[in-house]
């Protein structure tokens, strides 16, 4: 067993740091509840005449948190969710700028996020205000997140625009949100039930049912639960230059279940607090890359996620506390017949387990500026069946100094965060001690006096520390990787304009100029043996980029409406590793133009939806050269809806056509997708 003992006292340092933080929560002076409540009672007639000014100064020019925002901030909720031609989480990002997915093909293939070209790794997936973990290899399927539960998806470039939140929040080059249905109830009620019904090609059958209860006039509760069903059998084309055959994609068959509870409360001090259980399982057949004329696949893979959180938030007059605390528990087996090796079948095992606790402290010195500290602690354990597989455990503290100051036109916030990781394993060599210093700054300034236009720019320094896998996988991984370290740079615009008495009501514009560099980009290379593969830091990557969003909303007569919103992104990511052969060549699978157009219509009881997906020609390999050359791709999404209300019962139905122009495409190459499609969804709700 090997064991650093150094690295393991600094994490016993930072642990006493993360407890000092934590006991600091419960010895603050006893008076100052009593101070603020004083406070609150003489000011309370004027904070209610300020929040009515600013109700109605909102209300007139819909300003958002998009405006506000210091970081670029794109959101999806409510409507606009249910509109899209979205089955999971996977396929609403797709519509965001600067974004690409990377989906392997099916209504089961991995879709991960790539945002500005800096990696999966770097964008941080948070669950209601939690992250979702996976040290092993860093990356969370969005495909495994169905919509049914979810009210807004936010996507934040560089970080979430508070200083108050954990230090996780920090911690990442992108972050986005996915945030569940919470009960919301009005006077009289006590239930809310809602059960949907989805069906279509591929085989789908995907029932799904969700329960809100009011218990009291202090507690609620949710229970949502869903199962898929699919064949996942889907034609496509293939051809070798001269013969175009058509096909029949398969082994892309899968089966889940989804299980989720949750119970929110508010005390009588006014704190609230919330619990969430969540439990996921599925299994599905993994179809690979159509190559040398091989159609039929074998593999099979198995996961089943679990997790417990709750969340704890209170306000004390000037100070203000958040806290959440997190158990996770992963498995996940992967089944290849076609290799065999000395023990049998490919049969691999993989056991991941995460602790996580977070607390977050505000402190407002005056009405113009806020402190917070905070602090996180991870443990994370890797268990595998694999051949001379280390077992590894990861120690992680993260503490977060942030201040904010808000003037009446400027916002500037800076943070810095300390992280410290430690690395422990049962046999072999382990990574050690990694310890690293990271700064942010952003602002938001109003120049004029209206508020319809506001300037912002952040400057973030930030890394990503290699996963289990870069570091322990048996013949690849490398413990002497270092972390890949990035520097982000943005600036931009935010403008909306309401228009009284037209057609067109209002329009919102948010463009940003962004420059990222990636240092020591982990990538795996070939080695003497093109069988084994080995992890190293090689790259170092420039990104130049330009991001554009537009949203406008028309209001046609009194019954009829409409919306209509475009995105459009420009990226030229090269490789300037001057060492290599593919100097200053655009990085595999980053499109130097894409973007998308979303439209829809409403008109009484009825609706449609039309949408468009642009991604320009990309290469699929480091040199961009003929036979790496990706051509470009495009889909129209269409869909139509129809809601009934009967009472305090509504019901809808909506038939959607993916792919209506029956494009041949593939998003990552020798994965093709699925070429026209239909989705038909009956809801009931009360």
């Amino acid at each position: 067993m090997i064991r650093n003992k150094h690295a393991f006292r600094g994490v016993n340092c930072a642990l006493l740091t993360f407890m000092a933080v934590f006991w600091s929560n419960f010895f603050m002076p006893a008076n100052l509840q009593a101070q603020t409540g004083v406070a609150k009672a003489l000011k309370s007639d004027s904070l209610n005449k300020v929040k009515q000014l600013k109700e109605v100064q909102i209300s007139r020019v819909k300003i958002t948190r998009r405006q506000t925002s210091s970081t670029p901030l794109q959101i999806l909720s409510g409507a606009e969710l249910e509109r899209l031609n979205s089955l999971s989480v996977a396929d609403a990002v797709r519509f965001f700028s600067g974004v690409q997915l990377k989906d392997y093909g099916g209504i089961g293939g991995l879709k991960t996020i790539n945002v500005r070209s800096m990696g999966t790794n770097h964008t941080a997936v948070f669950y209601d205000g939690v992250q979702l973990g996976n040290a092993q290899n860093g990356q969370v399927d969005l495909g495994k997140f169905s919509l049914d539960n979810i009210e807004e998806i936010e996507l934040y470039n560089g970080q979430k625009s508070t200083i108050f939140q954990s230090a996780k929040g920090f911690a990442s080059g992108s972050s986005l949100y996915l945030n569940a249905k919470q009960p919301v109830f009005e006077k009289g009620q006590s239930d809310h039930l809602t059960a949907t019904l989805k069906s279509g090609s591929f085989g789908l059958i995907n029932p799904s049912v969700r329960w809100q209860k009011k218990v009291n006039d202090k507690v609620y509760s949710s229970i949502s639960a869903e199962y898929k069903n699919a064949n996942g059998r889907y034609k496509f084309h293939d051809t070798n230059g001269t013969y175009d055959t058509t096909l029949v994609r398969r082994n892309g068959d899968i089966e889940t279940m989804r299980l989720e509870g949750g119970l929110y409360g508010k005390l009588a001090d006014s704190s609230v607090w919330s619990a969430k259980v969540y439990f996921y399982n599925d299994e599905q057949g993994l179809p690979g890359a159509i190559v040398n004329n091989v159609y039929d696949f074998s593999q099979r893979l198995w996961n089943r996620n679990f997790f417990v959180q709750g969340n704890y938030k209170k306000e004390a007059g000037r100070y203000n506390l958040m806290a959440s605390v997190k158990y996770a528990n992963d498995y996940s087996r992967y089944l290849d017949p076609n290799i065999v090796k000395d023990e049998g079948l490919t049969n691999n095992i993989y056991k991941l387990q995460e602790f996580y606790v977070t607390l977050s402290n505000r402190y407002k010195i005056n009405s113009l500026w806020d402190v917070v500290l905070s602090g996180d602690y991870q443990h994370n354990t890797l268990d595998a069946n694999l051949y001379r597989f280390p077992y590894p455990t990861r120690q992680t503290v993260l503490m977060a100094l942030a201040t904010e100051i808000h003037l009446n036109r400027l916002n500037i916030q800076a943070n810095l965060l300390g992280t410290l990781v430690n690395d422990e394993v049962k046999q072999y060599y382990s990574a050690g001690n990694k310890s690293e210093l990271s700064p942010t700054v952003m602002a938001s300034w109003q120049p004029f006096g209206s508020k319809e236009f506001r300037l912002r720019a952040f400057y973030k320094h930030i890394f990503r520390m290699p996963t289990f896998n870069d570091l322990y996988y048996t013949f690849i991984g490398s413990t002497f990787l270092k972390p890949e370290y990035t520097k982000q740079y943005d600036l931009g615009f935010t403008y909306i304009k309401v228009f009284e008495n037209k057609w067109l009501s209002q329009i919102s514009i948010q463009t940003d100029a962004y420059y990222n560099k990636i240092k020591d980009k982990i990538v795996a290379v070939p080695g003497a043996n093109l069988f084994r593969w080995s992890m190293q830091n090689l790259g170092l990557v420039e990104i130049k980029g330009l991001d554009v969003n537009a949203q406008s909303v028309w209001k046609i007569t009194d019954g009829l409406s409409a919306n209509a919103g475009l995105t459009y992104t420009y990226q030229q990511a090269l490789n300037v590793t001057n060492v290599t052969l593919n100097y200053r060549n655009q990085i595999p699978y980053t499109p130097v133009h894409s973007g998308s157009v979303i439209g829809g219509l409403d008109w009484r009881n009825m609706g449609m939806n039309y949408s468009y997906i642009y991604t320009g020609e990309r290469y699929d390999q480091s040199a961009n050269i003929a036979a790496n050359y990706v051509q470009p791709w495009y889909t129209h999404d269409i869909a139509f809806h129809y809601r009934k209300s009967i009472g305090d019962k509504k019901i809808k139905f909506s038939a959607e056509i993916n792919n209506l122009l029956d494009q041949n495409y593939a998003v990552i190459t020798n994965f093709p997708m699925p070429g026209r499609s239909y989705r038909f969804t009956l809801s009931y709700s009360y």
